[in-house]
């Protein structure tokens, strides 16, 4: 399955480890839409990669909120100054998803050197894992805020690399996101897809290593082989 040994397992956070679906619910109803927050997430990737691509920069909690703003207008519906800090804020505090914690045991048992690579803002990253209780798992907590490019710039998961001075293909990206895992396996590394429920593949991408439901069998698959 592997063309080479496996030295780092770099992990996306928000949906892949992190459970939105408070924070999606709570939108929704504040809307009064059940697509406002799909919109809204829509817009903040879209205006990230807007970012990148323009050369420009503003970190994920500043474009979470202009993303907010053009939802609104979107959606033709304002919504009180007080309840968007509050929703916004429900990023800082996510559960884990049921099947990241007994995946990372099984992969940490394993002996796999564990990172996260994640749009949040370092000191916003910080307190989901914190909250989440997830910060023992891993060696380090990387955000794009660091080079300040965002995810699927090939220059993202390189920045892990060196970091690490590996090959691309020692690294495996794990992600519930299609562009993630594209983005990843396009940069050379290899990749697994958490199909969470909505979620997808590119198709016109190069097919992961590794797709299944949850991260226990993620965990599952690179244990055993």
């Amino acid at each position: 399955m592997h063309t080479r040994p496996l030295k780092l397992l770099i992990f996306d956070v928000n949906e892949t480890l992190l459970d939105l679906s408070l924070m999606k619910d709570r939108m929704n109803e504040a809307f009064r839409h059940s697509f406002a927050f799909e919109k809204w997430f829509s817009l903040l990737l879209q205006y990230a990669w807007v970012e990148t691509v323009t050369h420009q920069y503003h970190n994920f909690g500043e474009i979470g909120k202009a993303a907010l703003q053009m939802t609104e207008q979107a959606l033709e519906t304002q919504i009180p100054e007080n309840e968007k800090v509050d929703i916004l804020g429900m990023i800082r505090q996510l559960p884990p998803h049921p099947d990241v914690k007994p995946g990372l045991e099984m992969l940490q048992s394993a002996g796999f050197p564990m990172v996260t690579l994640t749009h949040s803002a370092p000191e916003v990253l910080q307190q989901q894992m914190e909250f989440a209780k997830l910060t023992p798992y891993f060696e380090a907590l990387f955000s794009i805020d660091d080079i300040q490019k965002y995810k699927p710039a090939p220059e993202t998961y390189q920045f892990c690399l060196k970091k690490y001075q590996i090959q691309p293909q020692e690294a495996l990206m794990i992600a519930a996101h299609g562009w993630d895992v594209a983005g990843a396996l396009r940069a050379g590394l290899q990749a697994a897809f958490l199909a969470r429920k909505g979620k997808a593949l590119y198709p016109l991408a190069p097919t992961p290593q590794i797709t299944e439901a949850n991260l226990i069998k993620v965990a599952e698959r690179l244990t055993q082989r």
